[in-house]
């Protein structure tokens, strides 16, 4: 498993998104997928303090082993009992909040998990920045910010204090608009790319087929966020691509990984699973080394 840097963090280049931990999985099911990440060197775990009882089924697996791997959690977005925001006050109560959960004494990389307008970034940055100081969080990072919004971030952050070194947004095959601003600002500052959702939400796993019911249990089946994202546009691009893949005896499983791993800027291609066969095929995703005329082949297919 190749890494790569998050700042001073070093990360396997395929991590595993355990926003299904405790939506999709109970404990038992979701240590399966945390020991086969392990097994597959997968070293860098995506949480967020919003995924239910993620932090708490994942700090409870590692036991021991937390010093072997990043963790990676986020804080903002509501938390039953505890509250939103990115207030000084709140950044304090929320980071106690995921260290108890997570069973930790420190947390590798802290993200806000989306701007809050109400609340000025300075704010955020220097009760964060004091978090790094403290040594309760080693780096810190944000989600869902436009490129306007990193720049406008990266200058607020006091001279030698923590500023963001990573960027969540969503990214893939099928959603290219990070393509637009975002991958060139992150190039620019420095700053690390994690894609979410890199599988589109399942359509580049090959299990979906447009005309067909989706499998019961998927997300797809059983949420309509995720219903209306399998539009019949997606649907025709993910099975061009899937004839591009079955001419080369790939799998479109493969192309979605390894195409992101190879993105500027991208650090670690972070991969939600439910079950350990699915973490075992994630994590060999990546070592697909798409050509210069086969990555033309794809823009054709899928423009940006």
């Amino acid at each position: 498993m190749d890494k790569r840097r998050i700042g001073t963090l070093e990360v396997s280049v395929v991590g595993l998104g355990c926003n299904n931990f405790g939506m999709r999985l109970d404990q038992k099911a979701s240590a399966l997928v945390i020991e086969a990440a392990l097994a597959s060197r997968i070293t860098f775990f995506d949480t967020s303090d919003s995924y239910g009882p993620s932090e708490e089924y994942l700090g409870r697996t590692l036991g021991s082993r937390r010093k072997a791997v990043v963790i990676a959690t986020k804080f903002g977005k509501p938390v039953p009992g505890q509250g939103e925001g990115a207030t000084a006050a709140y950044v304090k109560l929320a980071v106690e909040a995921s260290l108890r959960r997570l069973r930790t004494d420190y947390i590798d990389l802290y993200q806000l998990h989306a701007p809050v307008r109400s609340v000025p970034i300075t704010e955020t940055l220097d009760a964060l920045d004091k978090l790094v100081r403290s040594g309760k969080v080693r780096e810190i990072g944000c989600s869902n910010f436009s490129a306007q919004q990193v720049r406008e971030a990266t200058r607020a952050a006091r001279p030698k204090a923590a500023r963001f070194v990573s960027l969540q947004n969503e990214y893939s095959l099928l959603h290219r608009e990070p393509e637009g601003a975002v991958l060139g600002v992150c190039q620019e500052l420095g700053i690390a790319f994690l894609p979410y959702f890199p599988l589109a939400s399942g359509l580049l796993t090959g299990k979906y087929r447009e005309g067909r019911q989706a499998p019961a249990g998927t997300r797809i089946a059983d949420l309509d966020y995720f219903k209306r994202s399998a539009t019949p546009e997606r649907f025709e691009r993910a099975e061009a691509l899937g004839r591009f893949v079955g001419s080369r005896g790939r799998r479109l499983l493969d192309l979605a990984v390894s195409w992101l791993a190879l993105r500027p800027a991208v650090a670690s291609v972070i991969a939600g699973a439910t079950s350990a066969e699915q973490v075992k095929r994630n994590a060999l995703a990546a070592s697909w080394r798409l050509s210069a005329e086969e990555l033309a082949e794809i823009d054709a297919i899928v423009p940006a």
